[in-house]
């Protein structure tokens, strides 16, 4: 036999070996998805798979073959879940550090049960990472981390297979994050912060406010802080020292645009507040990112063709029309012990001129003191008073009952405030019926609005430009134009109009976000629900069932 014969005889029977060696390693996927059926636990490189049903969706789709058998499609995935960590998520949980031993190189050389391995665990991890990206890790509900893809109405297991199938795994892997501009935006943010790190960050001790025209040890070191964060483009000066610790001009207004995208009065003053938010670490600052593509990643892939967003940690509602912003304008939102609920739902009709029905909690705890102290109180403000409920509840003339003689366990009566300028609703609000008996709403607070920090209601949200508000939801409305809902306004007449299209409002907590000049702006957490996401964000999620809470840095 020729020395040519060797060699072509040579390369069938290595290609008939790794034929069959693959073969094997179908064969040992059928079985284990095969136990995943029954519900049994399944291993692969001694890592509990964690996606399941889906795992096993995948596998039988493509008849239970290898799927990462090129070692192209290996490293792209390994190149995506290095990638995560940009989103705010671990790569850790994704097994990075024993796939990259294991999978980067060429494993044909394996034998068939620990190909089988590989390939079971780099498909599961793809799986998770994969619904973390465009579901998010964190359940919204109980703010547990999600250890799993498994989730029969997602398809998850399709959209991999696509990717695979296109030799396209990373950039498919990286277009399930959401692709809208806020998601987007905040990741480039979250990489300029990230660069920050690299940077030295000492704390800027406290002191007394400084105030523009004054001089102060700490203004150089509050300078070069705002020119890292971006807030100060002026480049250094050789001036002297006397004038290098003044605050001067330049300084007041890099204050003021600080202030401004941090939710802080834009004074100018280097005070207590101004002086904690310059101090926040970069660490800080991406923790914060993190939890806020997390929620994100929690939002409907389709809000609507028009649309409302309340930012409530942000004070601030958005309309949405289009794709196009039509509507932005301030509110307030409930106290930190009386907090605004957070959902989604559909405005379905509004009432012109409302009447209010005040709830019982607030009648016992913010109404009756007022009342022991004022007797006037209610004929001022509107307020008819009732005996009862409903169609048989009788009126009562507030002048007598004994007002000191009520509590919290003995309160027979209803308070209702009749339509008009001084009732707490304003003169429209907007209703999405819904189990916290919460809506939007107009107010003759106007004052209230000025404040930066704005958390004064008892779990609705005052919306200040809400006559405009409900001009654009009236647009489309038959037989509603601007002079008739004018009209309405003016005979001051309840009146309640069903919209023929709802429209969705979303009740959002963004503490961090990108506005439409490109600038990220971070706002306090005022009902400390950052917390408990970062904390399952952090989680590590270990494979073998169990769930391990990340040790604090």
């Amino acid at each position: 036999m020729t020395s040519g014969s060797m060699a072509v005889r040579g390369m069938l029977l290595s290609a008939l070996c790794l034929c069959s060696m693959g073969s094997v390693a179908n064969d040992t996927i059928r079985t284990r998805m095969g136990a995943i059926d029954l519900d049994f636990p399944v291993s692969a490189l001694g890592k509990i798979l964690t996606s399941d049903k889906t795992l096993s969706s995948f596998y039988r789709e493509r008849d239970y073959t290898l799927a990462w058998s090129e070692a192209a499609d290996r490293r792209a995935l390994l190149d995506a879940v290095a990638a995560a960590q940009h989103h705010g998520l671990s790569p850790n949980d994704y097994n990075l550090a024993q796939l990259t031993r294991v999978a980067a190189g060429d494993t044909r050389h394996l034998d068939a049960e620990a190909q089988a391995d590989i390939d079971l665990l780099l498909t599961d991890s793809a799986l998770l990472l994969a619904s973390h990206l465009r579901y998010g890790k964190v359940n919204p509900e109980d703010l547990r981390p999600e250890p799993d893809a498994s989730h029969p109405d997602r398809g998850i297991d399709d959209l991999l297979a696509e990717a695979l199938a296109a030799d396209n795994v990373e950039q498919g892997l990286k277009r399930l994050a959401p692709a809208t501009p806020g998601y987007q935006q905040l990741l480039s943010a979250r990489a300029a912060v990230a660069a920050l790190m690299r940077e030295p960050w000492e704390r800027i001790p406290e002191g007394e406010t400084i105030r523009p025209g004054n001089s102060d040890e700490r203004v150089p070191h509050v300078r070069q802080r705002l020119r890292a964060l971006g807030d100060h483009p002026h480049p250094d000066s050789d001036a002297p020292e006397a004038i290098a610790t003044r605050h001067d001009r330049a300084l007041v207004a890099a204050v003021q645009r600080f202030q401004a995208r941090h939710g802080l009065d834009d004074d100018g003053l280097i005070g207590r507040d101004t002086l904690a938010a310059i101090n926040l670490t970069p660490a800080k600052r991406l923790t914060q990112i993190d939890a806020n593509l997390e929620r994100w990643r929690w939002l409907p892939e389709q809000p609507g063709d028009t649309y409302i967003v309340v930012n409530v940690a942000g004070f601030e509602l958005t309309m949405i029309r289009k794709g196009e912003e039509v509507m932005r304008t301030r509110v307030i939102v409930g106290r930190p012990y009386r907090q605004t609920p957070l959902f989604s739902d559909s405005i379905r009709h509004l009432v012109i001129n409302p009447s209010w029905t005040v709830p019982r909690s607030i009648m016992i705890e913010d109404q009756l003191p007022v009342i022991r102290q004022n007797p006037d109180y209610l004929s001022n403000l509107g307020f008819s008073l009732y005996r009862g409920w409903g169609p048989d509840r009788i009126p009562v003339d507030p002048d007598t009952v004994d007002w000191w003689a009520l509590s919290e366990n003995y309160f027979p009566f209803q308070l209702i405030q009749e339509p008009g300028p001084s009732n707490a609703l304003g003169q429209v609000k907007f209703m999405f019926p819904n189990e916290f008996d919460v809506y939007l709403h107009d107010t003759p607070a106007r004052h209230l609005f000025a404040s930066s920090q704005r958390s004064f209601s008892s779990g609705c949200i005052r919306v200040e430009n809400s006559l405009e508000l409900a001009r654009l939801l009236l647009e489309s409305q038959n037989g509603w134009s601007g002079n008739r809902l004018n009209r309405v306004l003016d005979s001051r007449e309840l009146t309640k109009v069903y919209l023929e299209n709802p429209v969705p409002v979303h009740l959002e907590y963004w503490t961090a976000w990108v506005d439409d000049a490109g600038t990220l702006n971070l706002r306090d957490d005022i009902y400390e629900r950052n917390g408990p996401v970062t904390a399952a964000l952090e989680t590590s999620l270990d494979y073998d069932g169990r769930i391990h809470q990340a040790s604090a840095n």
